[in-house]
């Protein structure tokens, strides 16, 4: 029975539809997430030339039926939402059903998939948009799907890419962040041939953190647990305050599974830390935020990449109390019965009435109004700066101009990409944007942004340390 639907028109135009495919690394986001969704227990990633000639993602999920297999590519078709309201209680990381035809439109594409019960899987071919070939094949139950020669039919979109190694970059942080949302996934990146990345199953997301940052990185960890069951319940790990950065790069933010930048989230974390880190200094985190449906909109934007709370002062007194908790546990904040009045007219929002803080620090006025300022310029800015894996409301932002200058290098060869730990914080647009340039310009740039964060010349498992600041 086919699972897949092509949605009304009414439905579709209450999704916020848009461009899906900026770079390789949109695309596997959206393969990914597909593989997620359908319930696999490893996903693999194999990556040619930064994802340009050859970008594939292999899955042992549910698969699909035939009728199933050639209705994915039809626009806004999709087995995970029905009706209007189904958009107000998205479980799954995809929903709109405009990946797979976005995609298809601009690349050569092969979908191989088998479902279990099956005596023959279906192998369907799609060139730049147009059905070329459906046909019997054999695979093991689950889904492969090849993406070939990206943007080959819209060469002005070709040429704006960015330099193998920069591509690769952003693949590898990818999975990167998936691989700590769903620790019970083993996550496999190939590049050129060469394994760069491997996470074998996790009990717990400290032992998958402990894969991918290493030992020395837990022994700064704090464990972050609390959150109001109506609002938000916050879990994770948070660095203890001798462990700093200048940048936000190294907060991964999950809200139900979903890696997403929000300000929201971000000032909250930085209030929790307001008496113990001085301004432009940010701790790392890991952090999970379990949310009832019906209180947070995923349907934003087309990278959903970004949330929408319904009640975000709620949220933001969750995550700020979780912090608090874990910071005075450890001995680096008072615990308090209540917060001062200067506490309650800090930067974020006014508290949603039986959401209020429990710990109570009073920062010196220079951190104090170092806060604040930091909350008058985050309120200027928009939308939390945050991962580049699709175009973001901000496109005029300057950073992001200079990222889209067409790439000198396009024809230089690039030894095959192995990122350690360092290499995975690409956080902050800004950042990305930099260090994208950095990357296409050469080693002397490189040099100035502190190569520790690019490329090494071993293939990784994961086992890198945390970078420092």
């Amino acid at each position: 029975m086919s699972k897949i639907r092509v949605l009304s028109d009414h439905i579709a135009n209450q999704i916020a539809a848009g461009e899906v495919v900026e770079r390789p690394a949109s695309v596997a986001k959206e393969l990914v997430e597909n593989s997620i969704d359908a319930g696999a227990r490893r996903v693999e990633v194999d990556v040619e030339a930064g994802g340009r000639r050859l970008l594939r993602v292999s899955d042992d999920g549910g698969g699909m039926t035939r009728d199933d297999a050639v209705l994915a590519f039809e626009r806004h078709a999709t087995s995970k939402i029905a009706t209007a309201e189904d958009l107000t209680r998205i479980e799954t990381l995809g929903f709109r059903g405009e990946a797979l035809a976005s995609i298809a439109s601009v690349a050569r594409v092969e979908l191989l998939t088998q479902v279990s019960g099956e005596s023959e899987g279906t192998r369907v071919l799609i060139e730049g948009g147009k059905m070329r070939d459906v046909s019997p094949a054999a695979r093991p139950r689950g889904t492969t799907l090849t993406v070939r020669d990206l943007f080959f039919n819209i060469p002005a979109r070709r040429k704006f890419l960015r330099s193998e190694a920069t591509e690769s970059f952003h693949l590898t942080n990818l999975v990167t962040h998936y691989a700590l949302a769903h620790p019970e996934i083993e996550f496999v990146l190939t590049n050129n041939g060469r394994e760069v990345l491997r996470a074998a199953p996790a009990d717990s997301l400290r032992e998958r953190a402990y894969q991918i940052f290493g030992e020395e990185f837990l022994e700064n960890l704090l464990e972050v647990g609390g959150g109001y069951a109506e609002v938000a319940r916050v879990r994770g790990y948070v660095s203890a305050p001798r462990e700093r950065r200048t940048t936000r790069d190294a907060q991964y933010l999950f809200v139900n599974g979903r890696f997403v930048r929000d300000r929201v989230i971000t000032r909250a974390l930085s209030e929790g830390f307001r008496s113990v880190l001085p301004q432009g200094v940010f701790p790392s985190a890991l952090l999970f935020l379990d949310v009832p449906l019906a209180e947070v909109d995923v349907n934003v934007h087309p990278a959903k990449t970004e949330v929408r709370f319904r009640r975000p002062a709620a949220v933001a007194d969750a995550v700020r109390d979780a912090v608090r908790a874990s910071l005075a546990a450890n001995g680096f904040v008072r615990p308090a019965e209540s917060f001062d009045a200067r506490e309650r007219a800090a930067p974020l929002d006014a508290a949603v009435h039986g959401f209020g803080s429990s710990y109570d620090f009073t920062p010196t006025p220079t951190l104090q109004e170092g806060a604040q300022e930091e909350a008058r310029k985050g309120a200027q800015g928009g939308a939390q700066e945050g991962l580049e894996f699709g175009r973001t409301p901000h496109a005029t932002d300057e950073a992001f101009r200079r990222d889209e200058q067409p790439s000198s290098d396009a024809t230089t060869p690039s030894a095959a990409v192995a990122l350690d730990a360092r290499g995975h914080q690409t956080s902050s647009s800004r950042e990305s944007s930099r260090a994208d340039s950095a990357r296409d310009e050469g080693p002397s740039s490189e040099r100035a942004l502190g190569a520790r964060d690019m490329l090494s010349a071993e293939p990784t498992h994961l086992q890198g340390a945390w970078p420092s600041s």
